[in-house]
């Protein structure tokens, strides 16, 4: 009887899809958070993705020509964070040239609140 909930349970979740967002795609699932590319928005304020490329239902999937009409990502901003620091080192070899500097990526962290395609 357990195993039964569990697949169901595992079939309710088996919703994603890929969308096209800071240059970059990811595969986003509901009620998961993703860290993007610094975003203009306010904390617990809702986002809305359009560039779609990809959704996958329970039973279909839609493959968009280079995106999918009318379909869209909600999202709301969790919180503004920074990555961790990465050090760049620049060295020019036999001249005394050396430059050490240190970048920390700008980021917003996102909960995937749904995933909607209007037919």
């Amino acid at each position: 009887m357990t195993t039964t909930n569990s697949k169901n349970a595992s079939a309710d979740n088996k919703l994603f899809a890929i969308a096209e967002t800071s240059g970059r795609q990811f595969l986003f699932k509901v009620n998961q958070y993703y860290d993007l590319d610094r975003i203009n928005a306010k904390e617990k304020e809702k986002i809305i993705l359009d560039n779609i490329l990809l959704i996958k239902d329970n039973k279909t999937i839609s493959i968009g020509k280079p995106y999918i009409k009318n379909a869209k990502i909600e999202l709301e901003v969790m919180s503004h964070l920074r990555d961790k620091k990465i050090i760049v080192y620049k060295m020019r070899p036999k001249k005394k040239t050396r430059r050490k500097m240190g970048h920390r990526q700008e980021l917003t962290r996102v909960m995937v609140k749904s995933i909607t395609i209007e037919k």
